[in-house]
């Protein structure tokens, strides 16, 4: 049979094979990490009554390292090429139809291509005043 004229191997079940084992090695870490956490607790610790200062320690600890970690990226430079005779945002397009405002790619690409960071993007930026640091 001519090569051509063979049936052709269907993808589908390649996708769900690599589908299969990324689910099945984020399980894998899930379950060595619970092993390690409880391997990691003494196995004679009495159960405390009180959750309270519990969960104030936790939420202290989980607000004061997203606080730290989270302002260098929102200060990030997000566009690397960004002030560079090679940046390709900088190239801008736009047009204007009878007597309308004109319409650009400035107003999307203009914060990107003066290498500002992701506070500084037009709709992104408003958002990241809510996270921490």
């Amino acid at each position: 049979m001519p090569s051509h004229a063979r049936p052709k191997p269907s993808r589908v079940p390649r996708t769900l094979l690599r589908a299969g084992l990324v689910i099945s090695a984020a399980g894998a870490a899930l379950a060595a990490g619970g092993a390690a956490t409880a391997s990691a607790a003494p196995a004679s610790a009495a159960r405390s009554s009180d959750t309270g200062a519990t969960a104030s320690a936790l939420t202290g600890a989980l607000v004061n390292s997203l606080g730290g970690g989270l302002g260098p990226v929102k200060n990030l430079q997000v566009d690397p090429l960004a002030n560079t005779p090679v940046d390709p945002l900088a190239n801008a397009v736009s047009t204007q139809i009878a007597d309308f405002k004109p319409v650009g790619t400035t107003l999307l690409t203009g914060a990107l291509s003066n290498g500002g960071a992701l506070k500084d993007l037009p709709l992104v930026g408003t958002l990241t005043r809510v996270l921490p640091g």
